[in-house]
């Protein structure tokens, strides 16, 4: 069975002060390895926010809806859409982008999930490793 690739990204990031719901997305985004510096218009930021909102009306958005809503062009949309389905947080369905749990505390369950399936798979790789080289 071949996997789906998937960049599990964590960085510890001081947690906000401020008890702001937009600071402490920011902050999840950003110990995701999601929102950095580079992002000089908060795109990808923007995006993540549109496709929580939706998600908690049960709907998935098109590149082209979010390009609308945004102010974006479509291929800044579908730049930052691939890089949060590889860190697993969006899945596509019909050609519409959901986030993958509607629930950020199930999402971050799920990609524990992923981490712990992913490092379970190194030791396994590391033990045959070990024994190839007579450890």
């Amino acid at each position: 069975m071949v996997r789906a690739y998937r960049k599990i990204t964590i960085i510890k990031i001081r947690k906000p002060v401020v008890n702001d719901v937009n600071e402490e997305l920011r902050w999840f985004g950003s110990s995701l390895g999601l929102f950095n510096l580079r992002d000089k218009d908060s795109s990808c930021y923007r995006i993540f926010v549109e496709l929580l909102k939706a998600a908690r009306k049960n709907q998935g958005l098109t590149s082209d809806e979010l390009a609308a809503m945004l102010s974006l062009s479509r291929g800044t949309i579908i730049h930052h859409i691939r890089k949060l389905i590889d860190a697993g947080l969006v899945i596509v369905d019909k050609n519409r982008y959901f986030l993958r749990e509607s629930n950020l505390s199930v999402l971050i369950s799920e990609l524990k999930k992923d981490f712990e399936r992913t490092c379970s798979d190194l030791e396994n790789v590391a033990k045959d490793i070990d024994k190839w080289l007579g450890y």
